[in-house]
């Protein structure tokens, strides 16, 4: 989890650094290319004045020419309006088109020998106007005739022309290159948005990715509590039941071991007894033994002592079985355990053959079907042993009245349990013994073959010792189901329980 905040700071970190440049660098080219837009705008008014000055220009020296040479050629006072009009607005045009000029700093123009043109022109239009207002029209058109004024007028004409040349190819320059700036300022604005929403989605995909593993980490960690709670509670609840075991066991031990010492003690008592009546005649000196104490004594040999003899060996070889019993079964639980891969139906089969004999020759049958579970990871040994006690089992109490049929089941539940069923038609077992087959050194129902009682306390604790658990379906005269729940994989359960 920490490793994951610690990918999660640094991927964040990563998309906010990279968001932050990314919007930096579009923030920074908008302001060149803005700069760079407001400079080519203001270049364009300032040409596009420029050239509106030049144009003007022209137009009232046309104007002014052509007012005179209508003047000069019909004596008609009417065309000397325009020639007024146009060199009264002149001079003033003169001074736009000068301050046009000077404003901007890109087109190159002869602006004094344009003015000094413009001054001989305006000295030829006055001189020919006078000269027509005196009367002498003769003699203005004489000089309108001799070209000069038509020279000056296309040396004026060319200047301007020009200049409003050299204006528009600017002009057209300077608009391209609006638009240029302008398309790379879309583009750039464009593409920066489209690395941002990148940035934003990734950024996105970090924060959905780190919600579920957020997400996920709680549920793994609500499932590891709520299997904690689990765990601690069936713990809890093995060692009340491992405890209350250890309280019928210390019960059954004391009980079943303080019989046989009893015995022991009370023949010891009549061996006492007896050979108090064998020394009253063994060591008479002078006194001669009565023919009662010999006939007692007599009899404390031949009967007595050896019933006394045979009763203490019998209770001594009962409490070395029991003393036996308890040493295996606590032996089993110190045992360490080696888990390994296990084929269920082949560890069943083997285990069969040991009884397959004494079952098929009464006509019976053994049917094992396991193949929906037949892996698993557990203790050989130990598997071997219950199933083997129960079979065991199976044979010894079967019904004396029909063939002996053992069947085995087993089946998954859930993610990592397994479900063997051992059934067998036999004698079976009345409901309120169902839990005292169980414990040690009790037995149920006719007791009519040999055994001590340590058979299913034994498959019990070989069984807890696996991680599992043993119970049993029964009813008497309808056989018995002996129903095992183990982990799939013992290693696991192991490091679970940290046993």
């Amino acid at each position: 989890m920490a490793i994951f905040n610690t990918k999660f700071a640094r991927s964040s970190l990563l998309m906010l650094m990279v968001g932050a440049a990314v919007l930096a660098g579009i923030v920074i080219a908008s302001v060149v290319l803005s700069r760079m837009t407001q400079s080519y705008f203001d270049e364009v008014i300032k040409l596009r004045e420029l050239r509106a000055a030049s144009s003007d220009m022209i137009l009232y020296l046309r104007a002014a020419e052509s007012g005179q040479r209508g003047y000069l050629l019909s004596g008609d006072k009417q065309f000397l309006r325009p020639y007024i009009a146009a060199t009264q607005g002149m001079e003033r045009q003169r001074s736009r088109l000068t301050q046009t000029y000077e404003n901007q700093t890109v087109i190159s123009f002869h602006i004094e020998q344009f003015n000094v043109l413009l001054e001989r022109k305006l000295d030829e239009l006055k001189s020919t106007v006078a000269l027509a207002d005196a009367g002498k029209f003769d003699q203005a058109i004489d000089i309108v005739r001799k070209a000069t004024g038509r020279e000056i007028m296309d040396d004026i004409s060319s200047l301007l022309v020009t200049l409003i040349r050299d204006l528009d190819k600017r002009l057209n320059s300077d608009v391209q290159d609006l638009r240029d700036t302008s398309s790379v300022l879309t583009w750039f604005t464009v593409g920066g948005g489209l690395v941002i929403m990148i940035v934003i989605g990734g950024a996105i995909l970090i924060v959905v990715q780190h919600v579920r593993e957020l997400s996920r980490a709680h549920r793994e960690v609500e499932a590891l509590n709520t299997s904690l709670e689990e765990r601690v509670n069936e713990r809890t609840d093995d060692l009340i039941q491992a405890n209350r075991e250890i309280q019928r066991y210390a019960y059954i031990v004391s009980h079943d071991l303080r019989a046989p010492l009893v015995n022991i003690m009370g023949f010891t008592s009549e061996l006492d007894q007896t050979l108090k009546s064998v020394s009253t005649v063994i060591l008479a000196d002078e006194q001669k033994p009565t023919e009662d104490q010999i006939r007692a004594a007599r009899l404390a040999v031949e009967e007595d002592l050896p019933e006394a003899i045979s009763f203490i060996r019998s209770s001594t070889r009962k409490m070395d079985g029991l003393i036996n019993a308890i040493l295996k079964i606590s032996r089993d639980g110190r045992r360490e355990l080696k888990p390994e891969r296990v084929d269920l139906q082949e560890l069943l089969e083997a285990t069969s053959d040991s009884i397959n004999h004494q079952v098929t020759e009464a006509g019976g049958e053994i049917s094992i079907s396991v193949a929906a579970a037949r892996a698993l990871v557990t203790d050989r040994f130990s598997l071997e042993q219950i199933f083997g006690n129960l079979f065991d089992n199976a044979v010894k109490y079967k019904h004396p009245e029909r063939p002996l049929s053992i069947s085995v089941r087993a089946f998954i539940t859930g993610r990592n349990a397994l479900r063997i069923e051992i059934a067998d038609n036999g004698r079976g077992i009345a409901p309120e013994d169902h839990e005292r087959v169980f414990e040690l050194f009790r037995r149920s129902g006719l007791q009519d073959s040999p055994g001590e009682g340590i058979g299913l306390a034994h498959v019990r604790s070989l069984v807890r010792n696996l991680g599992g658990e043993i119970t049993v379906t029964s009813t008497l005269g309808g056989g018995s189901t002996f129903i095992i729940r183990l982990p799939m994989d013992l290693s696991q359960h192991v490091r679970s329980t940290g046993s």
